[in-house]
């Protein structure tokens, strides 16, 4: 297992169409970022997704999304080449990973990863926060300013600016609990057992 200091971090983000009753959700954005202990952050790309299913108003509310932004948008499928070019080779980065693996699947035996899920690094090194959503965490960390210096004019909910936002909680992470020379198992496999007994 590599040290921390020795791997590159690609962090991904998906915006959805939101899902109905019966049907599938679909993505109508992608977002990804590349952050290495010695290349710092780099390597920023976000496209919107064509897609054939509605975007839901619940949806549009929340990420500001509408069907005139995805005008001439490529297929998640068109975008294999700029994603396995990003993606390989990296450990890939996202919170609540659920979303970004499910999409992802689009792409059978694409072989991405090892994955570190922020949702569960921040769980094990803040137990006692009340609450863990992306912002929240940033918001609590005074990150937000420097995630706003990296990606220009755009804002929460935009998958590049979640995507440079997990990577820089997790550099965050890594700084101040000390990480960079540890093993990399420590940040696939975090102990989120004081999270869980709070919970209780």
């Amino acid at each position: 297992m590599p040290l921390i200091r020795h791997c590159r971090f690609t962090a991904i983000d998906f915006e959805s169409a939101g899902a109905t009753r019966g049907k599938t959700d679909s993505p109508v954005q992608v977002g990804l970022a590349s952050w290495s202990e010695a290349a710092g952050h780099s390597q920023p790309f976000v496209s919107f997704l064509h897609t054939t299913q509605p975007i839901l108003w619940s949806a549009q509310k929340v990420h500001g999304i509408t069907p005139a932004d995805l005008i001439d948008a490529p297929a998640l499928l068109g975008l294999w080449p700029e994603l396995k070019a990003r993606l390989a080779g990296a450990v890939v980065v996202a919170h609540g990973k659920g979303t970004e693996k499910r999409f992802l699947r689009a792409f059978p035996g694409h072989g991405f990863g090892p994955w570190i899920d922020t949702l569960l690094v921040a769980r094990a090194a803040w137990p006692t926060l009340p609450d863990h959503s992306l912002s929240a965490l940033c918001e609590v960390h005074q990150l937000t300013a420097t995630i706003q210096s990296l990606v220009i004019r755009r804002a929460w909910h935009d998958a590049l600016f979640d995507a440079v936002a997990s990577l820089v909680l997790l550099a965050h992470v890594i700084d101040t609990h000390s990480l960079i020379d540890e093993s990399l198992e420590v940040l696939l496999y975090p102990d989120t057992s004081l999270w869980h007994r709070g919970r209780r």
